[in-house]
């Protein structure tokens, strides 16, 4: 399938010759390697001390207790640590349900599986998704840490989703699985497009 898009007046636009070089191209695959073995390396690591702690695989105390820190509002000149009150709300609704017994141990996995599949290279596009979400719900209540380079370095790999597994399991995945889009062909009306100009009669 082209990355080139065709436009309703039949003018090709094409990605930008260094974004091509950077996310689709193979001679880049080492650099995502990297990239995307360091990123695990970050996420296994934090997944390593929440599966040991009983607070997050068995009573989801660990996560409560974060998120009632997250959503507490104090007195001024003191800020909040969430900026958005939607946010907010949305972990409040969390807390009363009790959902924290079950989305601790999600997290808790989670960042474990995260950090496998990008160290290995399966499915890293996929991988670097769920972890770049993880990394902007940390930052969207209150946690910047090192979120948000993480997060800028998970969106690069999910640019770079064709490229970034070609040295590690996607090299064989993406050729037997192929993608559910494999085979479709870009919408336009049908014309080829004109990339030079009619000469005049």
């Amino acid at each position: 399938m082209s990355a080139n898009v065709i436009t309703r007046k039949n003018t090709v636009v094409q990605d930008p010759p260094v974004a091509r070089f950077l996310f689709s191209d193979t001679r880049m695959a080492a650099f995502w390697l990297i990239v995307r073995v360091w990123l695990g390396l970050q996420w296994i690591e934090a997944g390593e001390h929440k599966i040991s702690d009983p607070g997050w695989v068995q009573t989801g105390e660990a996560l409560k207790k974060y998120w009632t820190s997250a959503i507490a509002i104090p007195a001024p000149p003191a800020r909040p640590a969430i900026s958005f009150d939607w946010y907010r709300s949305f972990l409040q609704f969390l807390l009363d349900t009790q959902s924290y017994t079950w989305f601790a141990k999600l997290v808790a996995f989670g960042e474990v599986l995260i950090g496998i599949g990008l160290i290995v290279g399966a499915f890293v596009g996929i991988a670097a998704f769920f972890g770049a979400l993880m990394n902007w719900n940390f930052i969207m209540a209150g946690s910047a840490s090192t979120n948000g380079f993480l997060l800028i370095l998970a969106v690069g790999v999910m640019l770079a989703w064709k490229v970034a597994g070609y040295f590690g399991a996607d090299y064989f995945l993406l050729r037997w699985i192929g993608t559910p889009w494999q085979g479709l062909a870009p919408a336009y009306d049908g014309r080829e497009a004109q990339t030079t100009p009619t000469p005049a009669k």
